[in-house]
């Protein structure tokens, strides 16, 4: 545990970076520093994840009590994620990514859900983007892969209230990684079952590799637990986006990643490979699709080809070893 005060502190803020945009972290501390909790009432845990430099070097804590940075050299989100839990406190947790601006009452706001829905594990909010430079128009259809919640927006109607269960089906209660709250016992849970498995371990983030879902796997852990995740109206945040994250390029890359780590989260819950939840039927239409496909809806289709047959075959590696494991037990 990190600074031994936790029946003084109620919320425990973890933000992991790696390499961060010296323009954007201060931001980032800048809309933490404005919360309307007082600053004893929650701690700050910034997780170095091999910055280099170091971010130790430039950024300034000092107006925090309870704020520090702890060095994670294993690269990669979930490590960061790990050591940001045991080296906090308090049974309520916010990640906070290195590009999200919170909004001013984000933190009374989680302390006011944790209290009414004590049931849930895991619950999260809107998500608002402001884009660096004006973004391409084309990339429009494509904005819900940055990690985008607007409820109010007609075209996610079905996320236009609060809402919250235990079903690890529904996108409806699922929060996203960017300010999602977490009660302790789910994190800590979380990690034990990723312990000695090194392909959850390997679900999110490592440098430039664009895998994803360590956090839904995070969030699903409250569901197996047999509490609930949702998601709120009352939970704003910013989301800066770079114009880097705009380019086809990284874009089809997110995509591939996200097919990929998408299907590994489902089969770790359900035991169901792609294949066995695919008709042909629905592998011609979906050729069909392709072919009267724009350009880039066809590379889109084709990255997220290209991730689902990399889970794949993961899969079926990990089925390999369990009957070889099987097999050595006789």
């Amino acid at each position: 545990m990190g600074s031994g005060m936790g029946d003084e502190i109620h919320v425990s803020v973890v933000v992991c970076t790696h390499s961060p945009d010296p323009a954007i972290l201060p931001r980032v501390l800048e809309a933490l520093r404005a919360q309307d909790v007082k600053l004893g009432l929650w701690e700050l845990v910034v997780v170095d994840n091999a910055s280099d430099p170091a971010v130790e070097d430039w950024i300034d804590l000092s107006w925090h009590p309870l704020g520090r940075v702890v060095q994670e050299e294993e690269l990669g989100l979930t490590p960061a994620r790990i050591r940001g839990v045991r080296e906090s406190d308090a049974s309520v947790i916010v990640f906070v990514d290195d590009d999200n601006l919170l909004n001013p009452d984000y933190l009374s706001q989680a302390l006011v859900i944790s209290d009414a829905h004590p049931h849930l594990g895991a619950w999260g909010g809107q998500i608002f983007p402001e884009f660096v430079e004006t973004p391409p128009e084309w990339t429009r259809p494509y904005w819900h892969m940055l990690a985008l919640r607007e409820f109010s927006r007609l075209a996610l109607r079905e996320f236009s209230r609060d809402a919250w269960g235990n079903s690890i089906t529904s996108n409806e209660i699922r929060p996203c990684g960017a300010g999602m709250c977490v009660r302790r016992k789910v994190a800590e849970a979380y990690i034990g079952s990723i312990r000695d498995h090194p392909v959850r371990r390997a679900l999110d983030r490592t440098g430039d590799l664009l895998s994803s879902d360590g956090d839904t796997d995070m969030a699903l852990t409250a569901c197996d637990m047999g509490l609930g995740m949702g998601q709120f109206t009352s939970l704003r945040l910013t989301h800066i986006i770079p114009p880097g994250r705009l380019t086809e390029e990284y874009l089809l890359k997110l995509q591939e990643g996200m097919a990929f780590s998408g299907i590994l989260v489902s089969y770790f819950r359900t035991r169901s490979a792609p294949h066995e939840r695919t008709s042909s039927g629905d592998r011609l239409r979906r050729a069909t699709r392709l072919l009267c496909s724009s350009n880039i809806e066809r590379r889109m289709h084709l990255a997220t080809w290209r991730g689902i047959s990399q889970a794949t075959e993961v899969i079926a590696s990990i089925a390999r070893k369990t009957q070889a494991d099987s097999c050595c037990e006789w």
